[in-house]
């Protein structure tokens, strides 16, 4: 009897040893298991666990519109040193039109990936009455098209009004009905990341780029061509159809929330004293430095940039600075009356020049 109870216990503790070690560092996702956001941080830990020398836990917290896994993050997780957030571009642009708890300026970079979003519609085929899935992520996409049906020199009242009448707007639709919709042909615009345009859109014979928002650069503000959908920037097909540059009060609008979606669109946060930062960190930069690593993610995710550490405190700083005033009341206003998205404007957040 003794020896079977003093087995058990060596097994327990070899038990409990072994999920301590596994438990290393937490990766706080605000997803359910096969969400996108789920997908790539899989893939990094994966990746990273190879540099890092330790283990890499997920921990999922889904919730409406992703809000509440970095909401938790936020105000009880963050507080452990080996605890990151994962957060996307939807936490992005909800920080920017509804009340959240967390705030990007609160925590270090870790590491963000440069990323886009494309825009598919049915192959040689022109678009002149778009119809599209709603989704609180699609903001971008709905002021892109606005501008590209609508034109130039608009006010914010004759974009809305011109929307309602060129856009269709399709509410109640989930993501796989979407898809299903567009290969259908009940929708003829759709929109993915570039992973899951990889494997959605691009395999559809029937189906081909329409546009995409281009990459941030961080340091200039300007937004470049993705080489892996090159000549499709909405900036591009702008010009090509209108003879003149998009500009404006709307346009600041759209350069503001697609920036924020985009530029945050898959990102890793740490609390600003975590002492396992600069190793995390260096382990990260070794990664997307490694051919190997690279390969992966371009054959999952496509050819984009990794900016980690301090760069990627300069892309969140830089799109700070595009918060002004006019860009955040007109986002609120489109919002609501545009597309029926709850929007709350929040002054706390106009950039102030110092």
């Amino acid at each position: 009897m003794k020896k079977l109870l003093l087995f058990i216990i060596i097994t327990l503790t070899s038990i409990i040893l072994s999920n301590t070690a596994f438990a290393t560092y937490k990766f706080v996702v605000p997803q359910k298991p096969g969400g996108g956001t789920t997908v790539w941080a899989e893939i990094v830990s994966k990746e990273l666990e190879k540099f890092l020398g330790e283990d890499i836990e997920l921990v999922l917290i889904p919730g409406a519109r992703d809000i509440p896994g970095f909401n938790e993050f936020h105000n009880n997780l963050q507080f452990d040193d080996k605890t990151i957030m994962v957060s996307h571009g939807g936490n992005g642009v909800s920080f920017l039109q509804e009340e959240v708890d967390y705030d990007y300026r609160e925590y270090d970079s870790v590491g963000l990936m440069n990323l886009n979003i494309i825009v598919g519609k049915p192959k040689n085929e022109n678009v002149d009455n778009p119809t599209i899935g709603a989704c609180s992520g699609c903001v971008p996409e709905a002021i892109a098209i606005t501008l590209l049906m609508c034109g130039p020199g608009k006010s914010v009242d004759e974009y809305i009004s011109c929307f309602k009448d060129k856009v269709s707007w399709v509410s109640g639709m989930s993501t796989a009905e979407r898809r299903l919709a567009f290969k259908r042909g009940e929708l003829n615009v759709t929109r993915e990341n570039p992973a899951a345009y990889r494997k959605h859109v691009a395999s559809n014979d029937n189906a081909e780029v329409w546009f995409h928002h281009g990459l941030l650069e961080a340091i200039t503000g300007f937004h470049l061509d993705d080489p892996n959908f090159p000549g499709k920037q909405l900036e591009t097909l702008f010009k090509e159809k209108w003879g003149e540059e998009p500009k404006g009060e709307f346009y600041d609008t759209y350069k503001l929330v697609k920036s924020f979606r985009d530029g945050l669109q898959k990102a890793l946060w740490i609390k600003k004293d975590s002492p396992y930062k600069n190793k995390i960190v260096t382990a990260l930069d070794r990664m997307s430095a490694d051919p190997a690593s690279r390969k992966v993610f371009k054959e999952k995710v496509g050819n984009y940039q990794w900016r980690v550490g301090t760069y990627g405190d300069i892309q969140r700083n830089k799109l700070m600075t595009f918060i002004t005033e006019p860009a955040l009341k007109n986002l609120v206003k489109f919002n609501k009356e545009a597309l029926g998205l709850a929007s709350v404007y929040k002054p706390s957040l106009v950039w102030k020049k110092s």
